[in-house]
């Protein structure tokens, strides 16, 4: 039951209604978040506990409702006034059953009120749902993205060809809210000592920058890396390929590049930057380099997100505007073209407009340099005095010799 859950509800009103589940051991607790198709009602928080973990549950649920304007949960007697005529229930009885692949729920309210829910298990294990774009070279690569307008398009990187998902989503893990009120609370605490700057978590810059900076420290968060450069990208997606890793393969896996119309989706959508919002979205983050000098060579940014299967929901986007948003590029790994990294800061099978050059050319990448060995004092001074000692022979050897008088043969004068 644990992960997360998304689909259609119906009953006294209909909605939407996503639920995010945790493995508490000996029982599962999350959150259900209920959002009315009528924008007069108020959308609704449901506290997920139950007894065990058998396949068939009954359990009650405390509820509150989500605030308007934040999408954060609230005291109902808090937004009385914003839903005038309105009663709001306190508790529900919950009914639950559930498989590997689907989630059913039922459930009445202390005021009457009643809902059901058949929910699918989330797609984010299967194949990407979006098609290669007919760009299969490095040299047709470089050709496409410098041909985008700069700054309008983001990428992201990945060894992989596998959906986009955070890598929060991807412990199995599903319950946000508690994630943010327990383990990033923790975390926050023990680094505060560690830095030399504070994070203010109630600040969306700041909070932005701390989350920025544990994901690019191996954290799982609910984000993902981004770059505005195509080639940073690139060499991400190339950077943990080792050449051991295409041993015995057939040849046909790829790397993938994705490329985000981030200018028209900001356009299109409100970009939500308040991290406790509990509403459906996919925003993009430019928080501040605070603690992450690695963020500007890289000319890093970060999507933020509550769902798990980030490509369909973009898709369904899609669907609804007509626009499109995303798009992919699959390269070959480069062990049967010549085309892989093999480890970071080395050369790249090839020549000239490979990967690892461009970024060096760009200043992203630096050359690594051997550091000069270090010698003691003592041991200095004596290679010195022994090259010194070899360059006066070098000189006595060099110069010319100067002509030696014997004794003199000259006849003395007579006289």
């Amino acid at each position: 039951m644990n992960g997360y859950w998304y689909g259609i509800y119906t009953g006294s009103n209909s909605g939407q209604i996503v639920v995010e589940v945790d493995d508490m051991g000996d029982h599962f607790y999350g959150s259900a978040y209920v959002y009315d198709n009528n924008p007069l009602m108020p959308s609704t928080w449901a506290e997920i506990k139950t007894p065990n973990k058998s396949d068939r549950l009954q359990f009650q649920s405390r509820l509150l409702p989500l605030h308007p304007d934040t999408g954060e949960f609230i005291e109902w007697h808090q937004i009385t006034g914003r839903y005038p005529g309105v009663t709001f229930p306190k508790q529900a009885a919950i009914t639950c059953e559930w498989s590997n692949d689907s989630l059913k729920l039922e459930w009445r309210t202390d005021i009457g009120t009643h809902g059901a829910a058949q929910l699918p298990r989330s797609q984010i294990g299967q194949p990407s749902v979006y098609e290669p774009l007919p760009v299969t070279t490095w040299q047709e690569f470089k050709h496409h993205v410098t041909q985008r307008e700069h700054y309008r398009y983001i990428y992201r990187g990945q060894t992989k060809t596998s959906r986009l998902c955070t890598p929060f989503h991807r412990t199995g893990r599903g319950d946000t809210r508690r994630y943010m009120a327990q383990d990033i609370r923790v975390l926050h605490a023990h680094l505060s000592a560690r830095t030399s700057h504070f994070f203010d978590l109630r600040d969306p810059i700041q909070n932005a920058a701390f989350f920025h900076l544990v994901q690019h420290h191996g954290y799982p968060t609910p984000l993902l890396d981004w770059t505005y450069s195509p080639f940073v990208a690139a060499y991400f997606a190339y950077h943990p390929v080792k050449s051991l890793d295409g041993v015995g393969t057939s040849g046909d896996r790829k790397v993938r590049i994705f490329v985000f119309d981030k200018l028209q989706w900001c356009l299109d959508f409100a970009q939500i930057t308040n991290m406790s919002a509990r509403w459906q979205h996919f925003s993009i983050l430019e928080p501040a380099a605070i603690e992450n000098e690695r963020m500007v060579p890289q000319q890093a940014l970060s999507s933020f997100t509550t769902v798990d299967d980030i490509e369909t929901y973009i898709r369904s986007k899609e669907e609804i505007s007509g626009k499109l948003y995303l798009e992919v590029i699959d390269l070959p790994d480069g062990h049967h073209t010549g085309f892989a990294i093999p480890r970071f800061g080395r050369s790249l099978r090839g020549t000239k407009g490979t990967v690892l050059r461009v970024l060096r050319r760009n200043g992203v990448v630096k050359k690594a340099r051997k550091a000069p060995k270090k010698r003691s004092s003592a041991k200095a001074k004596s290679k010195e005095s022994i090259k010194k000692a070899a360059r006066t022979k070098t000189r006595k050897k060099s110069s010319p010799k100067k002509a030696t008088r014997g004794p003199s043969t000259r006849k003395k004068p007579k006289g």
